[in-house]
């Protein structure tokens, strides 16, 4: 549901995951790619069919698709095993598609899953997209939604969408001639379960509009007795085999084949923390020990991409951690594409297992060094919003969902500056009304920062006279896995006090930052030369000049503390010092030969120029346990 950074998307009753048969995706690039079905790794049987023969009007004949019989899968009545891999177009930019796709196949998948989040495809309530590159915020407005239940309001909406997403999907199954050979229902429920009507409800609303390949349900060991619904088959999902953790799924559902939906190749990372790694070896060895059992497999991921614009997400369980940016997730190609030890320790052993060549691995793309870029002009944050902010009036703080904005659907991504007038100074407190973190000024002074572990600050007595108190708060990320899905509100959630008093008669101003703001922030005047030393926030302007074909790049931020990077309006994503990260990935199809525009939008310490540089620092790398 909500944005996608962490290893879960989003864990709302949308359409969680759709496996497409790859090798009809790329039949335009490899006519007579074959799916290949092995016996386990000691056996040399290989069981093969042929598709070259089939051309665009004949596939429509098919009427078989993926069956499960006698514990193993049918494709049109042919044994068939699953070498999959997850790539999640959404953090991945359209141009590059069709290399990472080729990537897989050339490894020696045959499979492509990805996830289709509601949350891109209808940003604001009723307004589908399904066109781009591509929040449900809307759906908090509501003070009693219940998500990922059978709750009235939630039905509705998901239903509303269903009626759009399956005017797309189900053209494209498999019976119907398309690459789409299963559908998951939902996406490990079994933690979250909270409603036992719940997933017969998601599965009826898929079967009644037109749903007819295999369903599939996805959840670990423990939550997977509690994800179950009746005609779809269970998968499991996890990253160390346990002994008899494969045999487990006899025990909800016998004379099955057995999947793993989720092989969790790496893992991801928080602000803070650690870059993760995953050793290979491992890695590999225990893909292996899935395929000699017969199962067949997805790796998830195989090509992680990245969270770009603020599309990063959170992680909550002893405390809120927000991702990075990178959707690296030491996977299989890198975050930008590019092959890792991984790839090559796979495609050995898919090869060994399928019993003949694969396609030649397409070759690496040449990434580009521009060197250091000069931000040569700023504005401060306190000069843009009279020009291009209209702020809304409040006695009270209104959290970002509930602004009367977009519509009236508030307010999904960005920031939120509640601005109100003291009189002297005293404590502040929040009352952990915070989320997810404020910076505090009077007038334009900074005070300090109030987020989940600070909720109490100082404020200085100034001189005689009222002040502006403001406070510049961020939406770091939703939670996007547990039982905290309803609790995802931003913005100031409840009153702020000073001296135990609560502040009143707020001026709000939304800095959701979407393109027409950036396009207009071009265009303001008051944009001056670079001091020496600033503090922001405020924002920071260059120009990236590039002679030749643009290829992908990385931007490296030294000397910059906080805040969210854009070329040519597209949202790159979110910096911080804290780390790890420290590049963000730039992709070459975002650039243009000639000039581009690079607009920074600092928190607090600017640098004077970014580099650009060929190789990504992702940070201090530490094992997965």
């Amino acid at each position: 549901m909500w944005p996608c950074g962490g290893r879960r998307q989003r864990r709302l009753g949308a359409v969680a995951l759709l496996l497409v048969v790859l090798w009809l995706l790329l039949r335009r690039y490899y006519p007579c790619l074959l799916p290949v079905v092995s016996e386990p790794c000691e056996n040399a049987v290989l069981l093969r069919f042929n598709w070259s023969e089939l051309t665009p009007l004949g596939l429509w004949g098919r009427s078989l698709g993926l069956q499960t019989e006698n514990s193993q899968f049918l494709l049109e009545g042919l044994p068939f095993r699953i070498f999959g891999g997850s790539m999640h177009y959404f953090r991945v930019p359209r141009q590059h598609w069709e290399d990472r796709m080729l990537k897989m196949r050339a490894c020696g998948l045959n499979t492509l899953t990805t996830y289709v989040p509601w949350n891109l495809h209808e940003k604001e309530r009723g307004k589908f997209d399904f066109s781009k590159n591509l929040d449900l915020s809307w759906l908090l407005q509501d003070p009693e939604m219940q998500l990922r239940t059978t709750y009235k309001g939630f039905t509705e909406a998901v239903d509303a969408y269903f009626d759009h997403l399956m005017s797309v999907v189900v053209p494209l199954q498999y019976k119907k001639g398309g690459p789409i050979i299963a559908v998951q229902v939902e996406n490990e429920y079994g933690s979250y379960a909270k409603d036992p009507n719940y997933m017969t409800y998601v599965k009826m609303a898929l079967l009644n509009r037109g749903i007819v390949e295999l369903l599939m349900t996805s959840d670990n060991k423990n939550g997977l007795s509690f994800g179950l619904v009746e005609g779809a088959l269970a998968t499991v999902n996890f990253q160390k085999l346990e002994p008899g953790l494969l045999k487990y799924l006899d025990t909800v559902q016998k004379n099955q084949p057995k999947m793993v939906m989720e092989y969790w190749t790496g893992w991801f990372d928080n602000w803070g923390g650690p870059h993760y790694v995953f050793d290979a070896d491992e890695m590999v060895n225990t893909v292996a020990s899935i395929l000699k059992t017969g199962a067949s497999i997805n790796l998830y991921m195989f090509h992680g991409g990245t969270n770009f614009g603020f599309m990063n997400g959170a992680l909550e369980a002893d405390e809120y951690k927000a991702d990075v940016t990178s959707y690296d997730y030491d996977a299989v190609l890198t975050e930008a594409g590019d092959y890792t030890s991984k790839f090559f320790k796979l495609r050995q052993l898919f090869s060994m297992v399928i019993g003949q060549p694969l396609p030649l691995p397409p070759m690496i793309e040449s990434k580009a060094s521009y060197g250091a870029i000069l931000l040569h002009q700023y504005i401060s944050l306190w000069d843009v919003l009279p020009a291009l902010v209209q702020p809304m009036k409040s006695e009270v703080p209104v959290n970002m969902e509930n602004l009367h904005l977009n519509d009236s659907i508030g307010q999904p991504y960005g920031y939120v500056l509640y601005e109100t007038v003291i009189f002297g100074g005293g404590q502040l407190h929040s009352r952990d009304h915070v989320r997810d973190r404020a910076q505090v000024f009077v007038n334009t002074m900074y005070v300090g920062e109030l987020d989940y572990n600070t909720v109490e600050l100082s404020i200085p007595e100034g001189q005689q006279g009222f002040r502006q108190l403001r406070l510049l708060v961020e939406n770091r990320g939703r939670v996007n896995y547990g039982l905290a899905l309803n609790e995802q509100r931003k913005g100031l959630i409840g009153d702020v006090f000073l001296n135990k008093t609560p502040l009143r008669n707020f001026k709000i101003y939304s800095l959701e930052m979407k393109p027409t703001f950036m396009k207009s922030l071009q265009h303001v005047s008051g944009w001056s030369t670079v001091p020496d030393y600033f503090v922001g926030p405020a924002f920071f302007r260059g120009r990236l000049w590039i002679e030749q074909q643009p290829q992908d790049t990385f931007l490296k931020l030294q000397g910059w503390e906080k805040g969210v990077v854009f070329v040519n309006g597209q949202n790159l994503g979110r910096y911080w010092k804290i780390g790890p990260q420290e590049t963000l990935y730039l992709p070459g199809p975002w650039l243009r030969r000639g000039g581009n525009e690079i607009v920074i939008f600092e928190e607090r310490t600017a640098g004077r120029i970014i580099q650009s540089v060929d190789i990504p620092y992702l940070g201090r790398s530490q094992y997965v346990d």
